[in-house]
């Protein structure tokens, strides 16, 4: 499988053309605590770029945007009764959300993981 990831430190990773969205370790670690996630609805059209959800922890809230257009296809229930999920497994269990890709072409604004480790080292 394939993972991309966004400046804003999200990751999407690819099963055919369904990809699972989350937040980075990065990003989780910036935050703190996580202790509540409103994900997006089951269904929805999406727009790379567009704020789909929002993570709130004990510093801050933080939108958190689709890396790619389509479809949310399924959210992590989970999430509800287990925000910190996100700060113990942020690259697994934590994972937002699943989008049916609408365009290929937007990858290409991605990062692979090389670039993303440089990108956050000069952080």
């Amino acid at each position: 499988m394939s993972r991309y990831f966004t400046r804003d430190h999200e990751w999407i990773e690819f099963d055919g053309d369904v990809g699972t969205v989350g937040i980075t370790d990065y990003a989780q670690s910036q935050l703190g605590d996580i202790t509540f996630i409103e994900l997006p609805a089951p269904g929805s059209t999406v727009g790379q770029g567009d704020s789909v959800s929002v993570v709130d922890s004990v510093k801050a809230a933080s939108d958190v945007y689709t890396p790619v257009s389509g479809e949310v296809v399924e959210v992590n229930e989970a999430l509800g009764d287990a925000p910190e999920t996100v700060n113990t497994d942020a690259t697994r269990g934590g994972w937002l959300f699943k989008v049916r890709l609408s365009d290929p072409d937007e990858l290409e604004a991605l990062m692979d993981e090389a670039a993303y480790s440089a990108y956050v080292a000069e952080l």
